[in-house]
């Protein structure tokens, strides 16, 4: 009997197992397709004769690591229009790599979710039933605001996924993005300490905490800084494994508590709850890759004390801080809270609105939104910019099929990120460390999404895209970027 339970077990076991590799297209015939499609034989490559006789493609990598990290660190600071600039530029470059290309295209899994995700963002802004407020029909899906952005963050994406299968240049683009990070942290620190002026309303007038800071940085937006922090945090806890030496582990130490402590003076409630699941996901990870090197005892519960710690001491807090305490009590107030009663009248509409048009919404881009939204708003003095979550304003625009594309692709690049730790781990690799942080702050910011869209803030949105493109960049372990002469290594 006992044999047979474990039979049916193992059964179990597998059919889950069979059915998550397929879901995450682990064995999608990538290899063959690239012998023979003709995207992929036609033309990348076609200028491979140029590449082997340019000075300047010999440090093409190189450069577009500079390129995708100037964009990373800038984009706080500078207009949206600049920021398209810069990214329209990247893109460009990477056309030209791509026809010079002399190795593998790269292609994943996730490139394909991705694409499915685009094709379903045109379908439905193309087949829109209000296409005089924005798309008029298939001809000009190529002029759509909405598309158009959207279509330079994939292959902003694309770039970085490209870049990133060499270490060398994944931690150097990171390591930029930290250090700017670690800059609006302090500027952060700062206005919670001395204070600022509140461009907006962020607080409940009637809050005990009306005359408090809610820190907004060089952002504009609380809630934009702590989507803005969510990745800074992750990628900081794993510097701390990955760079050499005490003085940058000091320095990731230090980084990791200033994003926190940034962090938490946002005030942001979907911020603070997005933090907690990223730390869950970075205790796990750091666990499993600890676990062989641990006696019997810690093997088995140096986690549950861990988390069970970490609860208490975030339970006392919030019982303890009176800030943590009013945030987050407002959580359970409904509509005793200004915020939340805005929030449900947005949500109330945004039901309408979705059955209204439930299969393919009503065309991808928030400047649809905007035109439609009052149509069906509650309360006519407040109107809203968007659906106040990325998973209801993905039905609204792209309808309950785009969102199944949209979750897909999440899914998909998340046990696409799963399968490699086992051998990294196994190899002691500590590159490790960065695919973690990129599950870590994709986590986060899904989690987060759940209560706001600042995600489609172009600040937010490349970096998504960036931790997207560093799980990307693991999908072939042993693939390096090749490797022309170091212009990183010799500028210094």
């Amino acid at each position: 009997m006992l044999r047979s339970r474990q039979f049916y077990l193992l059964e179990l076991l597998g059919l889950v197992n069979y059915f998550l590799d397929s879901l995450a297209l682990k064995n999608l015939p990538i290899s063959d397709w690239q012998q023979s499609s003709y995207v992929a034989s036609g033309w990348i490559g076609r200028l491979q004769s140029w590449r082997s006789t340019s000075w300047f493609l010999q440090w093409g990598e190189s450069i577009g690591a500079i390129a995708v990290a100037a964009v990373l660190s800038s984009s706080p600071f500078i207009s949206n229009n600049l920021l398209a600039i810069l990214l329209v530029a990247v893109v460009a470059f990477w056309f030209i790599l791509t026809l010079a290309d002399d190795g593998p295209s790269g292609f994943t899994p996730i490139h394909l979710t991705i694409g499915v995700f685009w094709c379903m963002a045109v379908i439905s802004s193309a087949l829109a039933p209000e296409k005089s407020l924005g798309i008029k029909g298939l001809r000009s899906i190529a002029f759509s605001e909405g598309i158009s952005k959207l279509t330079l963050y994939l292959m902003f994406f694309v770039m970085m996924a490209r870049l990133f299968r060499s270490d060398r240049l994944r931690t150097w683009v990171v390591t930029a993005y930290l250090h700017v990070a670690l800059f609006i942290s302090a500027y952060g620190i700062q206005q919670s300490i001395f204070g600022a002026k509140a461009l907006a309303t962020w607080v409940d007038p009637e809050s005990p905490l009306s005359k408090t800071t809610r820190a907004f940085s060089y952002l504009g937006n609380p809630n934009v800084l702590a989507a803005y922090l969510l990745p800074a945090i992750a990628l900081s806890m794993a510097a701390f494994f990955i760079w050499p030496g005490i003085y940058p582990k000091t320095l990731a130490l230090v980084m990791s508590v200033a994003n926190l402590w940034c962090m938490y003076a946002t005030q942001s409630r979907g911020g603070w709850i997005a933090t907690v699941a990223l730390i869950l996901v970075m205790a796990c990870g750091i666990f499993y890759w600890a676990r062989p090197h641990l006696n019997p005892f810690w093997q088995v519960w140096l986690l549950p004390i861990a988390l069970i710690s970490t609860a208490v001491v975030v339970g006392g807090a919030v019982t303890v801080v009176p800030i943590l305490r009013e945030r987050v009590s407002s959580i359970f107030v409904g509509r005793g809270d200004s915020s939340n009663s805005f929030r449900i009248n947005v949500y109330q509409a945004v039901g309408q609105m979705i059955r209204k048009n439930p299969l393919l919404g009503i065309g991808y881009g928030d400047r649809v939104f905007k035109k439609v939204y009052p149509i069906f708003q509650i309360n006519p003095k407040y109107s809203a910019l968007s659906a106040y979550s990325i998973y209801l304003e993905t039905i609204v625009e792209m309808g309950f099929l785009g969102l199944l594309s949209f979750l897909w692709m999440i899914l998909v690049s998340w046990l696409n990120g799963l399968l490699p730790l086992r051998s990294l781990r196994q190899t002691q690799d500590h590159q490790y460390f960065w695919l973690l942080g990129a599950l870590g702050a994709s986590i986060g910011l899904a989690v987060q999404g759940f209560f706001d869209t600042v995600w489609y803030r172009p600040d937010i949105n490349i970096l998504w895209w960036m931790s997207i493109a560093i799980i990307a960049s693991f999908y072939f372990p042993k693939l390096t970027a090749p490797k022309p002469p170091d212009l990183l290594t010799e500028a210094q």
